[in-house]
């Protein structure tokens, strides 16, 4: 996944306007106007790296003239104690964009450490993990990139990117036949319809209306595994709904091509970076 650059660059400027308002009180006090730092970013347990190229663009939104040289690669893993990536530049500009920097990278390495944990469980199996929308309001695209980082895939970046036929949709319609008509009636023709079932006879109407993807929502995996029988391999199905770390591998032996995820943005825990002088 890639990341949109001049978005994250709009992005970047609301938060060091949220952190810095007017200037950095400290840093213009204690800190003389031409001085330079040398800064290393370390890790201070193992992670997945995500991030450093967010983190250099906010150095540089500070102090453009800075160097960021990075010895390694988002999706790469760093041992506990290593540096894995230097700054050098204008001193009151780097600690001013310090916060903003390693909470970014935090978030982004604590989602790709968890997603790796998930991709980890169903190795072997030819199921592909996959996100959610449950994202941090704000933060989508960057906590989407972090989970590629670790492993997984993106389902889609939002509600323009397909079209997702739920049970409140399908209600509304009358049938999942009814719904899946009047969608490819309107939808762009590359855009790729995905069915919600929680039952085996949804997956028989949905496969009968010619979808492109069905969702087996909540099912058992007894269940999914007769689905997966019916189906037989003419369209993708994606597991989805209450999956966690101890039950992701039953559920991908159920033979669904994706599982997806929503604790892997939800639930995962910042990792610990530092900024030290070196």
């Amino acid at each position: 996944m890639l990341l949109d650059l001049r978005k994250m660059n709009q992005l970047i400027d609301l938060w060091l306007d949220e952190d810095v308002n007017y200037y950095d009180l400290t840093a213009k006090i204690m800190i003389d106007d031409e001085a330079i730092a040398k800064l290393g970013m370390n890790a201070r347990e193992p992670i997945i790296l995500s991030g450093l190229k967010l983190a250099e663009m906010v150095f540089k939104k500070m102090d453009p003239e800075c160097t960021f040289e990075a010895t390694k690669k988002d999706g790469e893993l760093v041992k506990t104690g290593e540096t894995f990536a230097v700054i050098k530049g204008n001193a009151q500009a780097l600690l001013t964009a310090e916060r903003v920097a390693l909470n970014l990278m935090q978030r982004m390495c604590g989602i790709a450490d968890l997603t790796a944990q998930y991709v980890k469980e169903i190795e072997g199996t030819g199921a592909i993990l996959l996100d959610t929308r449950k994202t941090t309001p704000g933060l989508r695209m960057i906590e989407k990139y972090a989970v590629v980082c670790g492993g997984g895939r993106s389902h889609r970046l939002g509600l323009d990117n397909g079209i997702m036929l739920k049970d409140n949709h399908i209600a509304v319609a009358g049938s999942i036949a009814a719904a899946v008509a009047r969608a490819k009636a309107q939808a762009p023709m590359l855009t790729k319809i995905e069915v919600e079932a929680d039952r085996l006879d949804q997956v028989w109407e949905a496969l009968d209306a010619g979808v492109d993807v069905i969702m087996l929502d909540n099912m058992s995996n007894d269940h999914m595994c007769k689905a997966v029988e019916i189906v037989a391999k003419r369209i993708p199905l994606e597991c989805s709904g209450g999956v966690r770390l101890d039950t992701i591998r039953g559920k991908a032996e159920t033979g669904v091509d994706y599982v997806s995820v929503g604790q892997i943005t939800q639930s995962a825990t910042c990792a610990d970076i530092g900024l030290d002088d070196v």
